[in-house]
């Protein structure tokens, strides 16, 4: 991958970090810094980072829709290709790295259900009266919501698929030792399916309706789910508190709403778009001509422990890792708390938080425009994919060059 040159800036930043439920004093004054922007592989449209590998993700076509998965390691040099080909047409859509290195992948596909498939063995309690989707057998159509296993060296391990009555879209995915949670829409309805490690699913079950979106999903070691999204309509008994309310619903193995926080602005809208395992959410609030992008730590009872807002376009996504956690936007001018820097253009930037949400570091990278994911390991520190205003796909970090 050829490194892109860039041009060091170099300011002086104090900060002023509202949170809750305090304020935070104003820690030491950090400089802006720049970090490294690379090329990525043409047509890449998700990134995931695999221990030392690059993980590189697109959907192409062939004599059928395919996925093609693309490694790389630390010297750019290719570490495994595998495409995955069923025979029929394959999506995907939400994708994740397991613990173990495995990539799990999630979306759609027009597989022949015969063909690797799990038949939903588990029911689920209904208390909340959340709607459960009768399923029924697609050939030829990709009505199958697919959950796809690769190795971290390359190999199709796995093909689980779930029929349905229509084409699901996959919007997140989460993994760990209980099994695997997967949120989405399906005729413009968010869903929630769980499985197994071994492609045992539970019943496909809906929350809301159209005027629900989920955009993140957390699943933990017990089996329960926590789901991150907007609405504009009651749930768990929960009204609507503004335009649109950032939504976090705590969902039971069994499928039972137990717990829904609204996170409202008068007269906003806001979203929950991203989410990690640690809860730190990020997501926009809009509000007239007033964009901003939230960043809040909960903790496990959905209470926030910090907070802080940035002007942006309302494009963010955030992560934690190594103690700290990190907000990844498109800031379009000044940013609070760094003094003397304006960007020149909408402009991708990375902020650092320590366990209080202090500002521990800023970094900028010119020539990007928004992220379009973002991930923390321990081999490569906060890395990333971003689009340009050219529509090129990049690869950034926070290393400098």
């Amino acid at each position: 991958m050829k490194k892109i040159q860039s041009l060091s800036i170099s300011c002086i930043a104090a900060v002023a970090l509202i949170s809750v439920p305090s304020a935070i004093a104003a820690p030491k004054q950090i400089a802006m810094q720049v970090g490294s922007v690379f090329n990525a592989p043409k047509g890449t449209e998700n990134f995931l980072q695999s221990g030392k590998n690059s993980i590189f993700i697109s959907n192409t076509s062939n004599r059928s829709a395919d996925i093609t998965i693309t490694a790389v390691d630390l010297t750019g040099a290719q570490s495994w290709q595998r495409v995955i080909d069923g025979g029929g047409d394959e999506v995907t859509t939400a994708s994740i790295v397991d613990a173990a290195g495995n990539i799990w992948l999630t979306g759609a596909a027009s597989l022949a259900p015969s063909i690797e498939t799990q038949t939903p063995t588990t029911g689920i309690d209904n208390p909340d009266d959340v709607r459960i989707f009768d399923t029924q057998t697609a050939q030829g159509e990709m009505k199958n919501l697919a959950l796809w296993k690769v190795s971290s060296a390359g190999d199709l391990t796995a093909t689980y698929l779930y029929p349905l009555v229509d084409v699901p879209v996959a919007t997140a995915i989460s993994v760990n030792s209980s099994g695997v949670s997967i949120a989405g829409s399906i005729t413009s309805k968010p869903f929630l399916i769980s499985s197994s490690l071994i492609g045992e699913f539970s019943k496909l079950i809906s929350f809301g309706t159209q005027k629900t979106t989920l955009k993140a999903v957390v699943r933990n070691v017990d089996g329960s789910v926590n789901l991150f999204g907007s609405s504009s309509e009651t749930l768990g008994g929960k009204k609507l508190a503004g335009v649109r309310d950032g939504v976090l619903l705590k969902v039971t193995k069994g499928g039972a709403i137990t717990s829904v926080v609204r996170s409202s602005a008068t007269k906003a809208t806001r979203s929950w778009n991203s989410a990690d395992s640690s809860l730190l959410l990020t997501g926009p609030v809009i509000s007239g001509k007033i964009i901003e992008s939230a960043i809040t730590k909960f903790t496990s009872a959905f209470t926030p422990s910090w907070t802080a807002r940035y002007p942006s376009t309302g494009i963010s996504l955030a992560t934690s890792g190594g103690g700290n956690s990190y907000l990844a936007f498109t800031a379009k001018s000044t940013i609070s708390g760094v003094a003397s820097w304006r960007a020149p253009a909408p402009t991708l930037v990375v902020l650092t938080f320590d366990n209080k949400g202090a500002i521990k570091a800023a970094h900028s990278f010119p020539g990007v425009l928004a992220p379009l994911n973002l991930h923390y390991t321990r081999e490569r520190g906060v890395i990333g994919l971003g689009s340009g205003s050219d529509g090129a796909v990049m690869i950034f970090t926070l290393a400098s060059r």
